[in-house]
């Protein structure tokens, strides 16, 4: 699990994994889902003690993390598949560097960009995925607090990374997924949650928290590495906005107003899984108790372990007043 690469991920499970890892040893043997797969660590873990595993997450650029880290069992990225992919561009196109002019990036790494898809174009499979993976790593490592909200380096940390190239960001990128590679039967998926129909012993649920306040909109923090993870091809791209944003995707947990509705959706469409294992913060618009009776809607018992959580990197104050308790609830 300490081979995962780590990215700068709304909601990301990296720190709470190993507690997590002690949840799943506890349940019956067999087949995971992990359906809101986000950073894709907990579907890795789940990968990493034995489990066959599906992934499912409804953003392509984590669905390709976890079709590169996780799906993989054995395909790597050689120094030559690394040299092609940093070598001048195949075909001159200059998307990225003509549309995030200014934006995010100096020219040189907007240039690089558009040259390493040039090459990744012509990849396949787990290959094509970790090279995507890596872009996508190296671009969250180089931007400020890792979201894409803001194009003003007024949160510069002084970080390494912030003086790197792209280029040398992403050959670093590649050494780490290359290393997480492990053997091991899983799959990923991009797509609605309610369209996962699979036999599993275990459901592992993480849908995004409904905020007292402001929104839990992934895209409008990572359109980005979204965008990245598909050349923006498919993508509706909003040209009034400064930043550059893809248009926002409804998803019905991400409001106090339609949560409970769709949780209880969710709880019963995984009501055939041996166990349920969900995730959910105590900084949500939706209480514990509350969470722990839908649950029990669906499941003969409900166990609920309380972890204390902190959802930001660094010690500013801000950081701190995002301390909360993370539910973990166990259905069965």
């Amino acid at each position: 699990m300490r081979a995962y690469p780590r990215i700068r991920f709304m909601g990301s499970k990296y720190r709470l994994a190993p507690r997590l890892a002690e949840v799943f040893a506890s349940l019956p043997p067999g087949p995971a889902i992990d359906a809101f797969s986000g950073s894709g660590v907990v579907a890795y873990t789940l990968k990493a003690s034995g489990r066959e595993v599906l992934a499912n997450d409804m953003l392509v650029f984590t669905s390709t993390l976890a079709e590169a880290l996780v799906a993989n069992a054995d395909e790597q990225l050689t120094d030559a598949d690394v040299a092609r992919i940093c070598s001048p561009s195949r075909d001159g196109r200059d998307f990225i560097a003509s549309t995030f002019d200014g934006l995010y990036f100096p020219p040189s790494d907007h240039a690089f960009l558009d040259s390493a898809w040039s090459h990744i174009d012509e990849l396949e499979g787990a290959k094509r995925a970790l090279a995507l993976s890596a872009l996508c790593l190296a671009a969250a490592q180089k931007q400020p607090r890792g979201v894409f909200t803001v194009t003003t380096p007024r949160y510069d940390d002084g970080r390494r990374q912030l003086r790197m190239s792209l280029q040398e960001l992403f050959v670093e990128a590649v050494g780490r997924c290359n290393a997480a590679v492990i053997p091991g039967r899983a799959r990923a998926r991009c797509g609605d949650v309610f369209d996962v129909n699979e036999p599993a012993a275990v459901a592992y649920l993480d849908p995004p928290y409904a905020p007292p306040r402001d929104d839990t909109c992934y895209v409008k923090r990572y359109h980005f590495l979204e965008g990245l993870a598909t050349y923006w091809r498919g993508q509706e791209i909003m040209w009034e906005t400064r930043t550059r944003k893809l248009a926002k995707r409804h998803t019905p947990f991400a409001s106090k107003r339609t949560a409970p509705d769709a949780l209880d959706r969710l709880f019963d469409h995984f009501r055939a899984a041996d166990a349920l294992v969900v995730s959910y913060g105590s900084n949500a618009a939706i209480s514990g108790d509350e969470l722990e009776a839908l649950i029990g809607r669906h499941r003969r018992s409900v166990e609920r372990i309380e972890l204390e959580h902190r959802y930001a990197f660094g010690t500013h104050a801000t950081a701190q007043r995002r301390a909360a308790t993370e539910y973990v609830f166990v259905g069965r």
